[in-house]
């Protein structure tokens, strides 16, 4: 009869020659729906003669006991049906039922072979190592390769296969030593090959031989190890254990206890189930005091990658002169035993694999090892490994990895290239997911795109229903909030955001200053960002948002300014009727659950919005630089040979302003008095004279060399950060070191910069903060009359600008908040959209009875706060990328900043040194750094991009691409439309235009398909929507998903 295309192929390998077996055709063609009949040896033809009988009675009792397990094995596998295919057997294992003892853990695998030296006895050298990629022990034995994806032959993978269906497979195996692990490999082997004494002997004593590792190089001058066989037996196991911290206390000790069961002795010539001449070899066993030294000389920096909890597989490979034929074991240890000497890093032993076979074959022998050790680290067959409850579910295991194995044409491709590690592997949980017989996954369930489902925004119905849940959410981890910013890392984000705040604020203080004639200013800035700042951390619902000021708050104080000074009404005290009206319109926002809206700004508002105000920061940081060539212009087309000729001297003004007069009437000075020509800058500037000369600038004498040397300051910045904040996946200096150069980078930065500019002595503009805590005009207090001289109605008619001030604060203030709260961020503690607008409301009265500006959510400063705290695995394995686990949320960062900044008055001698370019700088990093992961600016590349080099972005799989093209254009509209109102006097109503971008994003449903929008307008973060697409692709709603369930209940019981 012919066999059906889905039918299981028998594997008909012999015990005999496993390594030498010949496949059909038809075999290799459908090993990817194979399913193997195991055939177990079931009589002995042989005979062994001159054996003592009571060994020959025990060895017939465990030959009938093998023929019973292997007859039980085959009545199992008679019973699994047809029409199973690997994979399907594969996800009935993992949905077994999973107990503490078959829990997986992650897996260091270890390839060990054995070798002769000249003149030496045989050990166990370590010639590669599996933590996720393969290292190999270079030809010179000197160092570790680099890892690197394992590129195993088809050929090797069916020799392992068949060395599963023909060797030992023992699950569950309790023993506590080697020496206890080796004997029972040796009875197993026995009860199905005829071994005897001498060589079952000498087996024993190969696999006792010592161990010698790549780290052992740093130790080769320790005592030598020197140790009789009875004494070996003597020694006391000790047991291990692991503490608090998940650190290994290794005090286990090589040897078995003299207690542990030992083959009995046929012949007074052995002792201990050894022959005497084999005492010298054994002695080669790790001695205990030896195995004190091996774990002081741990290789800590390669135990710092083995993750917490990892357990030990050792592949034990190579070829015995004396065999005749291979032995093979695969064993898994229950519980897992530290065997001291016999891995590389102190961590217990759970799988071994053990093949020793005649000589001649060591290549062969070698390259089944690998495939073992490369196979443990898949994600799936590891799983397997560790529930499998006989030789079959191994079977299993193995064809469903072959089933994904991808094969390279040998003339195509070099196996000596070494695949280097991927920045990202896919991820295998599609492999675990129920699938049907044509091999097409059950479907799976999209997550919704681009909206916001979280109970933070959801409407409570209830009179600050939402503020009370915010509370509620915060509250427990409260506490958490300072400990966790107890890091090496908070220290260096607080360091560098200090100084990225100080510039703003003191900016805004100083255009504020100058708006207002002096009433707001420097100092007032200063004082308002840090009471605010410090309030908000230590109550905020969100903690990581960083406060500033904003360009539409500075244009709505000119207009109110000017609107007073017409009207001849105090600014200040209009001021802070405006600012407590605004405070009880956002106190009636919270009391509404008002911020539920925030749901409807969605990816399209979000990268707008978030592109502005990078652009702003960008534009305004290079505006600054070329503000400086006014100050401190370019001598163009200078004739060197009239250098000699140039001057620049004071001179009486020609038209002396009023101020002026009245100053020279005040002191008593007479134009013509003054010897104009003589004095200094200072006193020149003091009486208000003017400079002349071909040497002078607009302002005075200059330097000439100012304005290249800020340029080099500002640039050097600017590249300097980036290539520091990039040092961690450089090739240079340990990890720890890049790690901590990243977190520092932009702090080191200005360190440096501030230090060569201070010995280059160019006078570059320094920044200026207030020396004297004290408001900036006389005529002024700290706390403002909210009527003062102004008439009653002026308390009736703020609601009217509040209202607008409002909407202001609540768009800014809300739009950033969501943009911290991106799921992409992995924030674990929640957020609290209410209690951070309550905050913001209620320190906006308070900066409006005490005269100082007011503060929102900024941006970038929070986003870069965010990306200064990120998280990434530390134990990553060699050649992996590290994981991103998340942000520090804590509140420490933002509380020390705004508090040096309230301390800033007392520290104006340092901070005097910091040159303004280098705060450019950072303003331009910030702003350049804050634009990644925007996809805004990856669609706008698509338009010089020819489709075939486009990246693999998710929407340009289901999306065309002038659909793309369209987006991006209206999106791309909005941004200038934005940038337009922002930069004009029409300023004031920028918070509108960003509240009408949300209704711009409502008529794109007219213009868009859903589900188009659902791929280009989204919140999900790239790479988990690229996992659900190829999960999607193999998703078809099939009746037999129901009869698969009921089959694995069935598997279950059996």
């Amino acid at each position: 009869a012919e066999r059906p295309d889905e039918e299981a192929v028998v594997d008909h390998g012999g015990t005999s020659s496993v390594l030498n077996i010949h496949y059909e055709k038809e075999e290799l063609e459908g090993h990817r729906t194979l399913f193997v009949g195991v055939r177990m040896p079931m009589g002995r033809q042989s005979h062994r003669h001159h054996r003592p009988h009571s060994s020959k009675h025990r060895r017939r009792a465990d030959r009938t006991q093998a023929e019973s397990v292997a007859q039980e094995d085959m009545n199992t596998e008679s019973t699994a049906t047809s029409h199973d295919t690997p994979s399907q057997r594969v996800q009935f294992i993992l949905g077994t039922e999973e107990d503490e003892e078959h829990a997986a853990h992650d897996l260091f695998t270890e390839l060990d072979e054995i070798c002769v030296k000249d003149g030496k006895d045989a050990e166990w050298k370590e010639t590669a190592r599996w933590l996720k990629f393969e290292e190999d022990v270079e030809d010179g034995g000197e160092r570790w390769s680099k890892p690197y994806v394992a590129t195993l032959s088809l050929h090797s993978l069916f020799e392992l296969r068949s060395c599963i269906i023909n060797g030992t497979v023992l699950l569950d195996m309790k023993a506590s030593c080697i020496e206890e692990i080796a004997d029972l490999v040796l009875e197993h082997q026995e009860a199905a090959h005829e071994l005897d004494d001498s060589v079952r002997m000498k087996v024993r004593e190969a696999l006792l031989k010592r161990h010698h590792h790549q780290s052992d190089k740093k130790r080769n001058n320790l005592l030598p190890m020197v140790k009789s066989l009875t004494d070996s037996g003597r020694r006391q196991s000790e047991p291990h254990h692991m503490d608090k911290a998940g650190e290994l206390n290794c005090t286990a000790f090589y040897m078995c206890p003299a207690t542990s069961p030992q083959p009995p002795p046929t012949n007074p010539e052995l002792k201990n189930g050894a022959p005497d001449n084999s005492q010298m070899d054994l002695s080669k066993v790790l001695e205990p005091q030896h195995q004190e030294e091996h774990h002081k000389f741990v290789d800590t920096h390669f135990m710092k990658k083995i993750p917490i909890g990892a357990e030990a597989s050792n592949v034990l490979v190579g070829e015995l002169d004396f065999l005749e034929r291979s032995i093979i074991a695969f064993v898994r240890l229950s519980p897992a035993v530290l065997l001291t000497g016999l891995t590389e890093v102190p961590i217990p032993t759970r799988f071994l694999f053990i093949l020793l076979g005649p000589d001649g074959k060591a290549q062969q022998y070698h390259e089944i090892g690998r495939s073992m050790a490369t196979i443990m680290t898949d994600e799936i067959f590891h799983d397997v490994a560790y529930k499998a409850k006989d030789r079959t579910d191994l079977l299993a295991g193995i064809d469903e990895f072959l089933d994904q194995v991808t094969v390279l044409p040998p003339g195509e491709w070099d196996p000596s290239i070494r695949i280097e590690p991927p920045k990202s592997v896919p991820s295998q949980e599609k492999r675990k997911i129920p699938g049907v017989p044509n091999g097409t996954a059950v479907p799976v369930e999209e997550e919704q795109h681009g909206e916001h489902h979280g109970p933070e925004l959801q409407r409570t119905g209830r009179l600050f229903g939402g503020l009370i849940l915010d509370v509620k959410r915060k509250v427990p981890f409260y506490l958490s909030d300072f400990k966790d910013g107890l890091s090496l890392q908070c220290v260096a984000s607080f360091l560098f955001l200090y100084c990225a705040c100080m510039s703003p604020v003191i900016t805004f203080g100083g255009l504020l200053g100058e708006a207002t004639e002096g009433r707001i200013s420097a100092i007032e800035s200063l004082l308002g960002a840090s009471m605010t700042g410090v309030a908000y951390s230590l109550f905020a619902g969100q903690p990581l948002t960083i406060l500033g000021s904003t360009g539409p708050v500075l244009v709505f104080e000119k207009i109110l300014f000017k609107f007073c000074k017409d009207y001849d009404l105090s600014y200040l005290s209009l001021r802070t009727c405006i600012g407590l009206w605004t405070a009880f319109l956002c106190l009636i926002l919270v009391a509404t659950d008002a911020s539920s809206l925030v749901c409807y700004i969605t990816r399209f508002t979000e990268e707008a919005f978030a592109a502005l105000i990078c652009l702003i920061f960008i534009y305004e940081a290079l505006e600054k630089l070329f503000h400086l060539g006014e100050q401190y212009p370019i001598n163009r087309h200078a004739d060197l040979d009239k250098l000699t000729l140039a001057y620049c001297r004071c001179a009486e003004p020609d038209n002396p302003s009023n101020k002026t007069l009245e100053l020279w009437n005040q002191r008593n000075i007479t134009a013509p008095a003054v010897p104009w020509s003589n004095l200094t800058v200072s006193e020149c500037l003091d009486l208000q004279g003017q400079f002349i000369g071909s040497a002078c600038g607009h302002h005075g004498p200059y330097t000439p060399d100012v304005l290249f040397w800020s340029s080099i300051l500002f640039f050097g910045t600017f590249f300097l950060s980036t290539f520091l904040k990039q040092f961690k996946t450089s090739r240079y200096f340990p990890t720890r070191v890049r790690s901590m150069i990243s977190d520092f980078a932009v702090f080191l930065t200005i360190v440096l910069m501030v230090l060569i500019d201070y010995l280059i002595g160019v006078p570059s503009q320094k920044l200026q903060v207030p020396s004297n805590f004290k408001p900036t005009r006389d005529d002024r207090g700290w706390f403002i009359n909210p009527i003062g001289r102004n008439p009653w109605w002026s308390v009736v008619a703020a609601p009217i600008p509040a209202l607008l001030c409002t909407i202001l604060i609540f768009m800014d203030q809300q739009i950033t908040a969501v943009i911290i709260n991106r799921k992409e961020h992995k924030l674990l503690k929640g957020c609290g959209y209410h209690l951070d607008l309550l905050m913001v409301g209620v320190m906006l009265a308070v900066c409006s009875i005490m005269g100082l500006p007011w503060f929102v959510a900024a941006t970038v400063l929070s986003i870069t706060h965010v990306n200064s705290l990120k998280l990434e695995s530390e134990s990553a394995a060699p050649g992996e990328q590290p994981r991103f686990l998340g942000i520090r949320e804590q509140r420490l960062t933002g509380l020390v900043i705004f508090l040096l900044m309230g301390c800033s008055v007392f520290m104006t001698g340092a901070l005097q040194f910091i040159p303004m370019p280098v705060l450019y700088g950072v303003f331009l990093y910030m702003g350049v750094s804050s634009l990644k992961g925007i996809q805004f600016f990856d669609r706008l590349k698509l338009f010089g991009m020819p489709a075939k080099h486009q990246p693999d972005f998710i929407y340009l799989r289901h999306v065309p691409l002038r659909k793309v093209h369209l987006f991006t254009l209206t999106q791309l509209t909005c941004l200038v439309l934005l940038w337009v109102i922002k930069t004009s006097p029409a300023a004031i109503v920028f918070p509108m235009m960003v509240l009408g971008l949300v209704f711009i994003r409502k008529l794109l449903d007219f213009c868009f398909a859903k589900r188009e929008l659902s791929y280009l307008d989204d919140l999900m973060p790239e790479n988990k929507k690229k996992k659900l697409d190829d999960d999607s692709k193999k998703a078809e709603v099939c009746d037999s998903y129901v009869e698969f369930n009921k089959a694995k209940r069935s598997y279950s019981k059996w």
